[in-house]
């Protein structure tokens, strides 16, 4: 009856996730959520997706049963005695069912049947199940009825059309759900563009002006010689890779499967295709593109074959991404945007985003639970910030420069595809070797099975490759760091103490 193990190390990660959720804990912030389609487009700048919007059951913002005539939220009614556990408390409870107890459950009560057809609850399972047989999955309108489908094929169920509402059901946290998997990007997150662009510039004028110093850039017109901007379309696409399988989330699937899904699906976090192996499963797709010049150092590859994960094709409908993190390795990237376009917010390493919790180890990252879900709880509060977010967003033909250690969150505003690539320069080179050797490495280091071993082997192929670079770069390192602590000669002189000159009238 339990799939236990698999399912307990999800409620582990929901509880880290728990805290995040505070803001629609609070009556008043959730009575601006309370509105009906209309009063969202019109009210608080919000509006609802074109596409119809997902199933929610008739659940209502907790807000709303401040304001309703009924006495009883029937969230409490019918759930008995267990009315006094929070909403991700039972849905933890009921994502340790399989799917046929969940289907019993649902007939119990209207609040039950609400709980039991959440969708991220069937999601799981129907993931799970694809994780262990290594098969894909062909979307069927919804998580429920593609696990229905695959559990009895015989049996047609479209879920959108069969599910009722029920009265008086109040609940942020399902609410919440509901919203962000069906809300349109506001415009106000959109509007900041405040990254630094350029066109043209040569190799040394981006090594100085911004892969030294660290800093995002957004390059305009170096993917003019790109093949894959004239061709790459989804027709294009889904028929050079075939059968070929791509990594999506925690499963593979061919393209033409994943297109199925992303047309129908609309949830809080849509799969995102992102395959670290596309080129060695379609070599086709690796003839359509080339480095970009600036990224052209390209260190790790003194390791051969046994390199980490450096390059992926990223492909996804609107409102997939990536929420905040920063890139493996201590790496820097660049993402070129082939087709479609992104929204990017980016921190500074000494400053963490808000609503975002590392570990102090920074081997885990606390999150909100959707993309959308950050925007509309911690977005706003970054106007008033001292050091506020790079933003911009990337359209086709754009790339952006990730500096490594900089925090960022990416989301397509459209059905897009994409090219990135995490590289190590001499700029850079230095930092990956000592992020290599922390002590806790085997469980910051990613992309490579050998996680322990991968400083030693690095360092020993570039002392062979390009013998002498570490030395030279530690040594550069050391006088610039000096130059930074030496007092100007106008601080010697407002310094009493230090013993240089001082003006006496």
């Amino acid at each position: 009856m339990f799939a236990s193990r698999a399912l307990l190390k999800q409620i582990q990660r929901r509880k880290r996730r728990r805290h995040l959720k505070s803001n629609s804990k609070n009556p008043k912030k959730a009575l601006n959520l309370s509105h009906t389609k209309q009063d969202l487009t019109s009210e608080d700048g919000f509006s609802l997706k074109g596409s119809t919007p997902s199933q929610n059951y008739g659940v209502q913002p907790l807000g709303n049963f401040y304001l309703s005539a009924s006495p009883h939220n029937s969230r409490n009614t019918g759930l008995g005695n267990i009315q006094t556990l929070t909403d991700e408390l039972v849905l933890d409870i009921l994502g340790l069912l399989e799917g046929t107890h969940l289907g019993i459950l649902s007939t119990v009560s209207k609040s039950f049947y609400v709980f039991c057809n959440h969708e991220p609850l069937w999601r799981n399972l129907v993931l799970e199940s694809c994780e262990v047989s290594k098969n894909g999955f062909l979307f069927n309108g919804s998580w429920k009825s593609t696990f229905i489908a695959a559990y009895k094929p015989s049996f047609e169920l479209k879920i959108g059309t069969l599910g009722f509402k029920v009265q008086d059901f109040y609940s942020d946290y399902l609410f919440q759900s509901w919203l962000c998997a069906n809300l349109e990007m506001k415009h106000e997150w959109l509007e900041r563009d405040n990254i630094i662009r350029r066109k043209g510039i040569s190799v040394d004028e981006f090594v100085l002006d911004f892969e030294e110093p660290n800093k995002p850039v957004l390059l305009e017109g170096c993917l003019d010689n790109w093949s894959a901007i004239k061709k790459w379309d989804r027709d294009y696409v889904v028929k050079v890779c075939g059968d070929a399988r791509f990594a999506v989330g925690p499963v593979e699937m061919k393209l033409d499967d994943y297109y199925v899904y992303a047309d129908q699906a609309q949830e809080e976090r849509p799969l995102y295709l992102f395959d670290p192996k596309f080129v060695n499963k379609v070599p086709k797709l690796g003839q359509d593109y080339e480095v970009p010049v600036y990224f052209k150092e390209d260190l790790f590859s003194v390791l051969g074959d046994e390199r980490p994960d450096y390059r992926w094709v990223i492909i996804g409908p609107a409102g997939s991404g990536s929420s905040f993190h920063i890139d493996p390795n201590s790496t820097s990237a660049w993402n070129a945007v082939v087709k479609g376009s992104k929204k990017w917010v980016l921190f500074p390493p000494d400053v963490v985003p808000p609503g975002v919790h590392p570990s102090s180890d920074g081997a885990e990252v606390a999150c909100p639970v959707s993309i959308t879900e950050w925007f509309m709880n911690f977005y706003e509060s970054t106007k008033t910030w001292k050091k506020k977010p790079v933003e911009c967003i990337c359209r086709a033909g754009e790339v952006i420069f990730v500096p490594n250690g900089w925090w960022h969150l990416v989301i397509n505003l459209e059905d897009s595809i994409a090219i990135t690539q995490n590289f190590v320069s001499r700029r850079n080179l230095l930092n990956v070797l000592d992020f290599l050797k922390r002590p806790n490495a085997s469980t910051l280091v990613s992309g490579t099975r050998d996680r322990v071993n991968l400083h030693d082997k690095f360092k020993k192929a570039i002392e062979e490759s390009l013998p002498g670079t570490i030395d030279e770069l530690a040594l550069k390192a050391e006088k610039k760091k000096a130059e930074q602590e030496k007092p100007s000669f106008w601080d010697s002189v407002k310094d009493s103490n230090s013993g240089g000159f001082t003006f006496s009238f």
